[in-house]
């Protein structure tokens, strides 16, 4: 694939993928390639700076990113707040109902149970597992 910033008879800016150079060109030449600001076909490639990668600037994946996105979650939540384990459910509802301090906690429940706290106005998120933090580790 490849990007090129294109300019149309009106001089328009856009940006567009193509699957090679030969495949601009033909799109082109048959009329298929407009400007999304006014719809002119009469399309031409503007000036534009070469993408070179070096190995001092390497874009992480998308996959990697999120990955990254996700481990910055997880420590988070394991930083800020306490884990409640099984007794998520009854901590978050004593919370709620006033009969405990409010603090940020974390730990496991079923989904039935999550749901009956999302309807009584319980304020919890379930969390995907890809942004589950593991449990600590019990102490010996």
């Amino acid at each position: 694939m490849i990007k090129y910033a294109l300019l149309c008879d009106e001089e328009h800016k856009f940006e567009a993928w193509f699957s090679s150079s030969d495949g601009y060109d033909e799109q082109v030449k048959r009329g298929l390639v407009e400007c999304p600001h006014c719809g002119s076909t009469q399309v031409r490639k503007a000036l534009m700076a070469p993408a070179v990668s070096t190995s001092r600037k390497k874009e992480a994946s998308p996959q990697a990113q999120m990955q990254a996105m996700a481990a910055k979650v997880r420590s988070h939540i394991r930083e800020n707040y306490d884990y409640v384990g099984e007794d998520f459910a009854t901590e978050a509802r004593a919370m709620h109902e006033g009969e405990k301090p409010e603090r940020l906690i974390y730990g496991e429940t079923s989904a039935a149970e999550s749901q009956s706290l999302q309807e009584d106005g319980v304020p919890v998120t379930p969390l995907p597992d890809a942004l589950a933090p593991t449990p600590p580790k019990k102490a010996n």
